[in-house]
């Protein structure tokens, strides 16, 4: 059996939403400093797995100081051998931590089945444990977006330009189409800026000129937000005059009347 691939990445992740002129005036002058990579503007799906009641979801909106995702992800519309990478991703305040490893889509689907195990590698281990912990896991959102990513040469500094971003919550897999609910207004994007140090001055100058401000935006997140606005909700009213309302996906608001 072929061994599996298994990356390790640990960094900063600093996240923006452009409107459509500043993506436009951001794409002209970081060509000034940076390259496009050679994949070009490659599209990315994200199928992000969670436990029936939205756990990792729910807690993720809330801003905790840690939080923790798992997702298989494809570099383009995956055919029956693809490679694709199951990946859990820990935030722990501003340091994003990553450990994935290269599959295929029905064996990453037996994963979560409980009928397929991977090399007893580290990150195997880890995925493993991953599951035992949340339980169930399935899938619940599909995340598509169209990426420009940019390089410097002898530095640690990755730059991603994120456009079109869009989801499904149907035909959650990698194969079926390219197709989605829109997450922004059209032509804004979301630019990511990784970094395992600092922020070059000349990034930092275009990023205040420009009046670009750092944002908190998760796709995953926005989707879902998304889903529960259109949700019916339940209220249930208590004797101690608090209201609780509960949407799909498991969220609740207590409110005093």
């Amino acid at each position: 059996m072929k061994k599996e691939i298994i990356s390790v990445m640990k960094r900063y992740e600093l996240k923006y939403v452009l409107t459509k002129e500043q993506v436009d005036v951001f794409k002209t002058k970081v060509l000034d400093h940076m390259k496009v990579d050679k994949y070009g503007l490659t599209t990315i799906s994200s199928i992000y797995y969670d436990t029936p009641n939205y756990t990792l979801i729910n807690r993720s909106i809330e801003k905790p100081l840690y939080k923790e995702k798992i997702r298989l992800r494809s570099y383009r519309l995956a055919k029956e051998d693809t490679p694709v990478f199951l990946e859990i991703k820990r935030k722990n305040e501003k340091i994003v931590y990553k450990r994935r490893i290269a599959t295929v889509e029905d064996k990453a689907e037996r994963f979560f089945k409980g009928e397929e195990e991977f090399d007893k590698e580290q990150i195997s281990r880890e995925l493993l444990a991953f599951k035992e912990k949340y339980g169930t896991l399935e899938p619940k959102y599909l995340i598509i977006y169209d990426r420009i990513a940019y390089y410097q040469e002898n530095s640690d500094l990755r730059i991603t330009l994120d456009m079109n971003p869009r989801y499904r919550t149907e035909n959650l897999n990698l194969h079926t189409s390219l197709e989605g609910t829109p997450l922004l207004k059209e032509g804004e994007a979301i630019l990511e800026i990784k970094v395992q140090h600092s922020v070059p001055l000349w990034l930092a100058e275009i990023l205040t000129k420009e009046k670009i401000y750092q944002s908190s935006f998760s796709k995953v997140g926005t989707a879902h937000k998304k889903e529960m606005n259109k949700a019916p909700f339940k209220k249930e009213i208590f004797a101690n005059n608090k209201v609780q309302i509960s949407v799909k996906g498991g969220l609740s608001y207590g409110i005093t009347i």
